[in-house]
């Protein structure tokens, strides 16, 4: 039955009528549903339209007087049945006019045909339009089948006569009238005038899902009712073929409106496993929200090229019924579920569903005749993909589109999508819900557009910064994921875009951030996000503006649509190369993008950073032709390390003399120009308001002129001056020097010296002409010069407190270390600085004891101190550190009641360091933050400085010590490979508690004690792979174990200094581990459970298989060197003789 069913829908000549669908009026009613939905109350939501809002099913409305959900099945149709007659061809198969399976419903053949209603309750209903279709079959056999439709079913029956049958009040055709009252005076009763001829076709009104014209051209006019059965979840279409258009509109208008005012009285909502499978689906794709969550029954049509074809082709023009889901960030075409007759869920694995982002949606089309309408939704640099749907519910699934869109940009004054629609369903638009998020729903948006473009949100990483000048900014950050260190194009645009029409932030920064993914790239598939518009609506009139690349109509609808934005800073964001004089270079973009906006008074960014971009001459070029103009009111352009010749500079500087009313800053630092002072004189001399001055790394004619004269550094209030690496000449330092000791030079926060060529008394002299009665709040940057020629002149400043607030000297170089005591004894006495970086300085030797007791003594009596930075410098080039000495001077600050930050890292303290900053955070009350990592630490030395956290309630930061971890662990893979080739040997002299432990640790011949040499010898032993994973897997565990420790301590502290009671401690009394004092710091506490031969029965860490930090941490004397690594595989030997 089954072949023969699927034979007959393959034909185009006459078949038999289709069987009704089944129902069954005895479905069990649906236990709520945990899917909840919030829908406005306004709005009707059905089987054939949206889902119901509470996802129930409504029992009491299906079982109405006149619906055919009540009537029970009959015994199969009588054309289906067996005949003695011989089957015809013709007969045999089906007409395109009947009903064409969509979707399996069950594996019952049975429940895919229509059971006929029983003619009473159908009959019942009123009849509001009826008419005849056109003739169809084969000559010798025509029928004209009649359409009838009330207002709670679409029948069609065989002619005229069967329609009059069921309902008197429609006349029978007069040729076969005749006929008509011969069988009523035979007396048969209605249901044998039924069984003995086809049965009618009646489709519920409320199954209905769309009503829509066929494109199939002449002859016939068709239109196409798609129709769903919740109970079976059986899907259909029928086409009716009329041949006179006006006919065709007539039926078309007819059943629409009398479909969508069934579904009004007497709406069927969805299932609740309809739903939950619907659900399913979009979590799946991690797309489900139950808030944002709205489903509706639509039918996806084929698409049709529009050319006129014969009604052999209907047969290739097929359609489908699915469920359209629109999720929190996606649009979901779901396909029906498959049934069985076992009860069970469908599995999602079968689904093969489409999905599309709603950020990607391009244009909303919906037709006014009848219930088609088309989506179009457009990915980055692809063409557009045309949905062609139709549905009863297209308004309230238009609504919701672009309720949704908007919600996901609220933000967006105009929506990037077409929106053709009936002017009538604009007013019926619901409001977005308003949500206070932070930054004005940017998190949203972002995720939006990473969901809608495939890009991954957790490897897009940015900062706000709310301190800095032209607050609060948007800082885009290095990747998330170490292995991706650029940016994808598609995240980019996903962060751009989110980024468009924000008012947030004032200040932009893309600063280190690569951008090359977008340069020169295009969008040849569509124009949608082209900001051909200002946010007030305004048109731009720039030619080809469609056309450009990506990265310029990104920049430029920045600019365009916040009205907020004031700075956008792009340094080092491209890598470009300056093209030669022979070959075109079309520049950046930056400036093609930014530069004609501002001439047009387009936008209110008057702040642009360039610096490290090597510009070109057309990127000059559109410079000059802005910065001419004053009504840009420019505050600054930075164009430092921009690869700009002498004829370039003067091209900017000449320029910017039209905006000496608002600049505020320049910057030409890092280029190749060579600057005349007498020239340069003349520029900045026209520049009264000027506040940040960067002239480093910049070359000067020869000359004894000054690089800037006194008059002309009076007449600015400089907020930073920058000559660092700049050649300054003694009349530069004599102006320097009458200009600190100047009032009007009071407005200075930022001096950068770095790389000058001064000497100890150079120095040693702007301090004393910057000295005032109070410390100056006054940051110096004197790095990387002569210091210690003059150097007691120096030191004498420094120790009579004439240094301003901040010093920043580092990288010292320092060829006699007596030098540096008297440096750093001049800071024992200095009372007026607070911030102090004296990192990377290189002695000859490491630091002798009258050096270590001189810095320990700084560390105890300076009370002036609140930062310090000590960091050492450990690279391929150069090492410079204090040596095992600065564990002794450390211990000063025990007695230090002023320092909050110390940073102390890459100076090789190692174990001893370690037990000597624990006890310093014990007594110690004052440090917020301690910055210790890169000294070597391994998981002991790790624990003990965690351990001593528990009697610490001050301290806020302590770093993870990533990178100790790192070096630590392919150290003990070292060790590891070691033990192939040689045993492992301990040279040092055992003491009784290690040869008391060996013995423990070994009770057998294996590894011995040679008292001749005073070794423990362990003979060789191959380790596998899995014992090697065993024990790094085991200390990375117990490294997070500490990690966890840590911050649960940091969180405590933190509670504190807000006022917030602490709910406990991470540990208690009884658990406190040992103190750094004590030589065995670790034992219970930095247990190293995990072990190689306990992996096999599953028992890792457990009975004689546990050990304790302090088994291995004794091995070298605890000088934490190789006791870690030596330890483990000692640790490993020990379980597998165990075994």
């Amino acid at each position: 039955m089954s072949d023969r069913r699927r034979r007959k829908s393959l034909s185009i000549l006459r078949p038999p009528l289709a069987p009704l669908t089944s129902i069954d009026d005895e479905a069990q009613p649906t236990t709520p549903g945990i899917l909840k939905k919030r829908r406005p109350t306004s709005l009707a939501h059905d089987q054939s339209g949206s889902s119901s809002p509470n996802g129930q099913s409504d029992i009491e409305r299906a079982n109405s007087k006149n619906s055919l959900d009540r009537l029970r099945g009959k015994k199969r149709p009588h054309s289906l049945r067996k005949s003695g007659r011989p089957s015809s061809l013709f007969g045999s198969l089906r007409s395109h006019d009947e009903d064409e399976e969509l979707t399996r419903a069950t594996s019952s053949p049975s429940s895919i045909l229509s059971v006929t209603p029983t003619i009473p309750d159908v009959a019942a209903g009123m009849v509001i339009q009826h008419g005849p279709l056109p003739e169809v079959g084969p000559m010798f056999r025509k029928r004209c089948p009649y359409l009838v439709l009330t207002d709670s079913h679409l029948i069609r029956f065989k002619n005229q006569e069967r329609a009059s049958d069921m309902f008197p009040n429609i006349l029978a055709s007069p040729t076969q009238a005749r006929m008509r009252h011969s069988r009523l005076s035979s007396g048969s009763s209605l249901h044998e005038m039924q069984s003995a001829s086809d049965n009618p076709h009646s489709i519920p009104l409320l199954h209905i899902v769309a009503v829509y014209k066929l494109d199939d051209g002449e002859p016939y006019f068709s239109i196409e009712i798609a129709h769903f059965e919740p109970n079976t979840q059986h899907a259909a279409t029928m086409t009716i073929q009329i041949h006179d258009p006006r006919d065709s509109d007539t039926w078309l208008t007819a059943i629409r409106s009398t479909a969508s005012k069934a579904r009004m009285v007497n709406a069927i909502p969805f299932s609740q496993p309809l739903i939950e499978y619907t659900a399913r689906a979009l979590e799946q794709e991690r797309d489900y929200d139950p808030h944002h969550f709205h489903m509706f029954t639509v039918v996806q049509r084929a698409n049709k090229s529009g050319k006129r074809s014969s009604s052999d082709d209907l047969t290739k023009l097929t359609s489908k019924i699915c469920i359209l889901a629109i999720g929190a960030y996606k649009v979901h075409l779901v396909p029906l579920p498959k049934t069985t007759k076992v009860p069970s869920s469908t599995s999602l694995s079968d689904t093969g569903g489409e999905l599309y982002g709603v950020v990607t949606l391009v244009s909303v089309n919906i037709q006014n005749h009848d219930d088609s309408f088309q989506l179009w939704f457009r990915p980055p640099f692809q063409p557009a993909i045309a949905l062609h749907l139709a549905a009863l519910c297209v308004d309230e699934v238009a609504m919701w589109l672009r309720q949704t869109a908007e919600y996901l940009r609220p933000e967006w004054t105009e929506i990037p999508f077409t929106w053709d629609v009936p002017l009538t369903l604009n007013d019926q638009l619901l409001p977005v819900p308003a949500e206070e998020e932070e930054h004005r729903a940017f998190d949203r948006t972002l995720t939006a557009y990473c969901a809608g473009y495939g890009a991954d949100t957790s490897n897009i990483v940015y900062t706000v910064d709310t301190t800095c000048e032209d607050a609060p900014a948007f800082l885009l950050v290095e990747p998330g994921k170490v292995d991706r260190p650029k940016y994808s194009s598609l995240e980019l645009l996903a962060i751009f875009r989110a980024l468009r029409y924000n008012e947030t932030f004032k200040t932009i920064s893309f600063a280190g951030i690569s951008l090359d993914n977008l340069q020169g790239l295009c969008d040849y598939h569509g124009w949608e996000h082209a900001p051909f518009t200002t946010r007030s609506g305004t048109p731009v009139d720039i030619e080809c503006l469609h056309q450009a690349p990506v990265l310029i109509q990104e920049i430029r609808a920045l600019a365009l649509k916040s009205r907020r934005i004031r700075r956008m800073d792009f340094s080092s964001c491209l890598t470009r190369k300056p093209s030669g004089a022979d070959s075109p270079d079309s520049g950046c973009g930056i400036c093609e993008a930014l530069f004609p906006l501002c001439i047009k008074q387009l936008t209110n960014v008057d702040w642009v950073v360039l610096n490290g971009i090597a510009l070109s001459d057309e990127d000059i070029d559109y410079l000059y032709s802005a910065a001419i103009e004053k009504s840009c009111h420019f505050r600054a352009i930075e164009v430092g390390s921009c690869c700009l010749a002498d004829r370039s500079v003067q091209v900017i500087l000449q320029c910017l003399t039209e905006q000496s009313a608002t600049l505020e800053a320049i910057n030409l630092s890092g280029n190749y120009a060579r600057l005349e002072p007498l020239a340069l004189k003349q520029y900045l001399h026209d520049f009264p308001y000027i506040k940040d001055l960067d002239l480093s790394y910049i070359y000067r004619t020869s000359g004894r002129e000054p690089l800037l004269e006194l008059d002309t550094l009076l007449g600015w209030r400089l907020f930073k001056l920058n000559l660092s690496r700049a050649s300054l000449n003694p009349e530069t330092i004599a102006a320097l020097g009458a200009y600190l000791k100047d009032p009007r030079s009071s407005t200075l926060r930022h001096l950068r010296l770095d790389q000058c060529g001064l000497t100890g008394g150079v120095v040693a002299g702007l301090l004393e002409a910057m000295t005032l009665s109070t410390p100056r709040a006054l940051h110096l940057y004197i790095s990387e010069n002569y210091l210690e020629k003059d150097h007691e002149r120096l030191c004498k400043a420094i120790s009579e407190s004439r240094t301003p607030m901040s010093i920043t000297v580092t990288m010292l170089v320092y060829e006699e270390e007596r030098n540096f005591r008297l440096f750093v004894q001049a800071w024992t006495n200095n009372k007026s600085t607070s911030y102090l970086n004296i990192s990377k300085v290189s002695l000859p030797t490491e630091a002798g004891a009258d050096t270590v007791s001189a810095m320990r003594r700084m560390f105890a009596e300076n009370q002036t101190l609140e930062y310090l930075d000590i960091t050492g410098e450990e690279s391929h080039l150069e090492v410079s550190h204090f040596g095992p000495g600065l564990n002794k001077a450390l211990m000063g600050l025990k007695h230090n009641k002023k320092l909050t930050l110390l940073c102390v890292e890459n100076q090789k303290l190692g174990m001893p360091g370690a037990n000597t900053l624990a006890s310093i955070l014990e007594e110690n009350s004052t440090l917020r933050e301690l910055h210790c990592s890169g000294n070597g630490f391994s998981l002991q030395a790790f624990t003990v400085i965690v351990c001593s956290l528990f009697h610490n309630k001050t301290l806020l930061h302590l770093p993870t010590m990533d990178e100790d971890r790192v070096k630590a662990m392919k150290k003990m893979n070292r060790a590891i490979d070691s033990t192939r080739e040689t045993g492992i040997r301990s040279l040092t002299k055992p003491t009784k508690a290690m040869v008391r432990r060996s013995v423990g640790l070994v009770p057998s011949p294996l590894s011995f004690y040679n008292r001749v040499d005073g070794e423990i010898v362990t003979p060789k032993r191959e380790y596998s792979e899995a014992d090697r994973n065993t024990m790094m897997t085991s200390v990375m565990d117990n490294w997070d174990q500490q990690i966890s420790t840590m911050q649960g301590y940091l969180q405590r502290n933190w509670n504190l200094a807000q006022g917030v009671p602490p709910e406990g401690t991470a540990v208690s009394e009884n658990d406190r581990p040992g103190t750094s004092n004590s030589a065995i710091t670790v034992k219970e506490w930095g247990s190293f459970d995990a072990t190689p031969v306990a992996e096999g029965n599953g028992q890792v860490g457990k009975g004689k298989g546990k050990a304790t930090g302090d088994d291995y941490a004794e091995m070298r004397g605890f000088d934490g060197s190789d006791g870690e690594m030596e330890g483990a595989l000692m640790l490993g030997e020990r379980l597998k003789l165990e075994e």
